[in-house]
């Protein structure tokens, strides 16, 4: 195996005022001691901040907030000689970082370091610009408002990370961890990167996207509109359904039905429907042991081929592999 640059296993950590303490936390944890098994080449991590910034909890309870201090040993010069950046979360999503975070993050850039975001730091490297005209993975709550504030930048909220070479983001907190992971198997190979997973009991490598983790709550319970029709339908998705079954439940006509139904949910009513059935899926998948095709004939879908296909193109995953992540009660 050849040995990489050692500028780019040169990382510094870049805190910046009310960072998630959690974020702070991955990098350190991922690159700041070898595991026991590994011997060769390791990285050289300094944490660093423009002062001594105070950290946040992610649960962003007040009386938790004031517990996490930290004193970075080194200041924004330390970028200077970084082949890595990592902006592990932004302290305040609304707002700008300090100028100088920012004409430090692309003095960074512009001299070739390879600049890492885990979660909310995309919103850091949107604000100095380095994201105008890239993709950027970062949570999924936080898409909507980052593609609103930098609309130069191609939000994704579906995926884990994105490697696009010198700009590497990812999305919540322990897709930060398999960043860091993705980094260490770029750097240093296969085994460095399973020993540390091995380490930190976390999977290597993780399939799929955030579909799999994005909250799909039922439908409010509405008394108006086509609440009824709504309710009425998720009582009956074991069992096909046609636009112009609920259109006739609704007291509508088909083209009626469609255009209410896309005013009230904006989508058609086909689309979901299988959105509900996909729903209802994992539902079982996380608290049953019924085999797939099972699944398949409660939610709706039919047969097993037929949920396999549905299920990896929203969720992104297969329904066995759902299971065995999601999974709320042991298999028997």
């Amino acid at each position: 195996m050849s040995i990489p640059d050692m500028s780019l296993r040169s990382l510094a950590v870049l805190v910046v005022e009310s960072a998630p303490v959690f974020e702070v936390a991955i990098p350190c944890q991922v690159f700041g001691t070898p595991p026991p098994s590994h011997t060769g080449p390791w990285y050289d991590v300094r944490l660093c901040a423009d002062g001594s910034p105070s950290l946040r909890g992610s649960s962003d309870r007040e009386d938790l907030a004031g517990l996490f201090r930290i004193t970075a040993p080194h200041g924004l010069d330390a970028l200077a000689s970084a082949g890595t950046v990592i902006v592990p979360g932004a302290g305040d999503v609304e707002g700008d970082p300090a100028p100088a975070v920012i004409d430090a993050l692309r003095a960074a850039h512009a001299r070739g370091a390879r600049i890492v975001s885990l979660c909310s730091g995309a919103f850091v490297l949107a604000a100095a610009g380095l994201l105008d005209g890239r993709r950027a993975a970062l949570h999924w709550r936080h898409a909507a408002l980052l593609a609103e504030r930098f609309p130069a930048v191609e939000v994704d909220p579906a995926v884990l990370y994105i490697d696009d070479g010198d700009l590497l983001t990812s999305a919540g907190q322990t897709a930060g961890i398999d960043l860091c992971l993705h980094l260490i198997r770029q750097d240093l190979g296969v085994e460095a990167a399973n020993a540390v997973a091995r380490h930190m009991v976390v999977p290597p490598h993780r399939t799929g996207g955030q579909a799999q983790f994005v909250e799909t709550p039922l439908p409010p319970r509405r008394d108006d509109g086509l609440g009824p029709v709504l309710q009425w339908a998720l009582t009956q998705l074991h069992r096909p359904l046609t636009t112009a079954e609920l259109a006739a439940r609704a007291g509508l006509t088909g083209r009626t039905l469609i255009r209410r139904f896309h005013a009230e949910t904006g989508t058609t009513p086909l689309r979901w429907l299988l959105a509900q059935r996909v729903i209802r899926a994992r539902g079982l998948l996380e608290s049953t042991d019924l085999p797939i095709d099972l699944v398949a004939e409660r939610c709706g879908l039919g047969t097993a081929p037929n949920l396999r296909a549905h299920f990896a193109r929203e969720v992104g995953v297969s329904p066995s592999e759902y299971r065995r992540t999601h999974r709320l009660t042991p298999a028997h």
